[in-house]
């Protein structure tokens, strides 16, 4: 099995736990201020997974990762809303010590992607129309820059011995994720 598909096999718990806590916070916003708290709990984790990934993807590794979408697209929609990143919550990051390992980390923020138009239609019914540009992707061009990437995840993760690793680094991924949510929850 290619190491893609082990990944989402792999990942379906912590996955659906996370986009759970994430649904039922977009379900609550009602004004573009409680969208921008949701918003900056993606950025704070964004933030923090692409610091950690930063020293191993390069554009040798991942040729448009300087075209892919990231945490700058995040801030600029806060923006746009009316707010700014300050108070930000805590966020980690898995640790990450080489490119497979980042590339794992990756997924879960490359694969948040494709659920960003059926984000963008749930806001809509909220009364949210600004805001949106994180979660509009890559348009048209979302099924190919999927495929690119997972090409280039699954060209490092050729080995099948690295799989369990790197299933373990995704769940990881998505677990730290869900727990910026519940944070910000607790705060409330």
């Amino acid at each position: 099995m290619i190491l893609s598909q082990n990944i989402k096999e792999n990942t379906t718990a912590s996955h659906q736990k996370l986009e759970g806590i994430v649904v039922r916070q977009l379900k609550a916003v009602r004004s573009n201020a409680d969208y921008a708290d949701v918003l900056k709990n993606f950025y704070a984790y964004f933030s923090s997974v692409e610091k950690a990934i930063a020293p191993f993807i390069t554009t040798e590794v991942l040729a448009d990762y300087a075209e892919r979408r990231d945490s700058s697209y995040i801030k600029q929609d806060i923006e746009e809303l009316g707010s700014t990143i300050d108070d930000l919550p805590v966020a980690t990051a898995p640790k990450v010590t080489n490119t497979l390992e980042a590339l794992s980390a990756l997924y879960v923020l490359e694969g948040s992607i494709m659920g960003g138009p059926y984000i963008v239609q749930m806001l809509n019914k909220y009364g949210i129309t600004s805001g949106t540009s994180f979660f509009s992707g890559y348009g048209e061009d979302t099924g190919k820059m999927w495929a690119a990437f997972t090409s280039v995840l699954n060209k490092y993760g050729e080995d099948p011995a690295t799989h369990e690793h790197a299933v373990a680094i995704a769940n990881e991924t998505f677990s730290k994720f869900g727990d910026v949510f519940a944070a910000s929850l607790l705060e409330k």
